[in-house]
């Protein structure tokens, strides 16, 4: 981190401060900058690029990418994985490189506390119901539905094998007449020669 002092503007004298008066005069009109150490990210390796260094490449589309150094600019170039490179933080994420012995140790999990909310289409007072109603009386409830929806299926494909009878009875009952292909009816062809 670069600090420095500046007096007044940019480029102008520095005050020595020689009694204790004067070097306060002093540093009420100094600004005191800290340079922020804005580092940046190397987009092929993924080290940091500290300020001042790093090379920056715009593409055509206007994307721009900043490097490291040449090294890492010519790997991108030859369209190089930086997953294939053992030195590249992506490698060594991947190859589990750099970890801690406290990040490895597993995390514990705070326990999920079970929290009861109504779902669509059943209300929390019914859910509380049948939750709290006896196996027993449960399993009757289930057996009896599945009973209703057997007997259902049962009659809606009795109505569908009569309903099939009756179309059969039907074609039966009326026979169809040979009609030779575009013999008359609409739209028929005639020729006018």
């Amino acid at each position: 981190m670069k600090i420095w002092a500046e007096v007044g503007a940019p480029g102008s004298k520095r005050v020595p401060a020689t009694s204790k008066a004067k070097a306060h005069c002093c540093l009420s009109l100094f600004r005191v900058f800290i340079a922020e150490s804005r580092t940046q990210v190397c987009r092929f390796s993924g080290l940091k690029i500290y300020p001042g260094r790093g090379i920056q490449f715009i593409r055509v589309d206007g994307q721009q990418f900043l490097f490291l150094h040449k090294k890492c600019k010519s790997l991108f170039n030859q369209r190089k994985r930086p997953a294939k490179l053992a030195w590249t933080t992506t490698y060594r994420k991947q190859h589990r490189k750099d970890q801690d012995i406290s990040v490895t140790r597993r995390k514990r999990r705070t326990a999920a506390k079970n929290v009861v909310r109504s779902v669509a289409g059943a209300s929390l007072e019914v859910i509380t119901k049948r939750r709290t109603e006896k196996p027993e009386l449960r399993k009757a409830s289930r057996e009896a539905t599945l009973r209703e929806i057997k007997e259902r299926a049962r009659k809606s494909k009795a109505d569908k094998s009569a309903q099939r009878e009756a179309n059969k009875a039907a074609a039966k009952a009326a026979p169809v007449k040979n009609v030779p292909r575009g013999a008359g009816g609409k739209g028929s062809k005639s020729t006018g020669r």
